[in-house]
């Protein structure tokens, strides 16, 4: 019996320190994979009035309608023309479906979680609350999200 609850405990964990990676204004972010339900290409985003300035819009998901937050907007961060890397990185949370606009998806990485380290602190920017921490991965380093704190309105 312990056996099979070692083996179920196995194949909860296989999304485990397991990032999406992906490209912002030149840095690279991380999103725990298990919260993406899909990357797609970017398209045609149908303005909604009276949302904050973060939230595009949203687009019709193969008959659901999905919010959509364009990450750069979200940061702070310069505008940016959409172009053919320009992908939407679909996430649920909380049971809430949301589309985010990133510049360009790069891969699936495992960091574990004794390669975090806690977020620099700051009190000059409000993107920092969004920050779970800092992966490290040799020579370089990926911001790992806080899906929730990001999609929080």
């Amino acid at each position: 019996m312990s056996e099979d609850s070692q083996q179920v405990d196995f194949t909860e964990d296989t999304q485990k320190d397991k990032y999406l990676t992906f490209r912002l204004a030149g840095e690279d972010y991380g999103i725990e994979i298990c919260h993406v339900t899909e990357i797609i290409g970017i398209q045609k985003i149908t303005k909604v009035p009276d949302m904050a300035n973060f939230i595009k819009g949203v687009i019709n998901l193969r008959g659901k309608v999905i919010p959509v937050m364009d990450v750069r907007a979200r940061f702070g961060l310069s505008a940016r023309e959409y172009d053919e890397r320009t992908c939407v990185i679909v996430v649920n949370v909380n049971q809430q479906d949301i589309g985010l606009v990133v510049d360009r998806v790069n891969e699936v990485v495992d960091i574990p979680v004794t390669q975090v380290e806690a977020p620099p602190l700051s009190s000059q920017s409000q993107s920092t609350r969004y920050i779970r921490g800092i992966g490290k991965m040799g020579e370089s380093v990926k911001v790992l999200l806080d899906a929730e704190r990001l999609l929080e309105l």
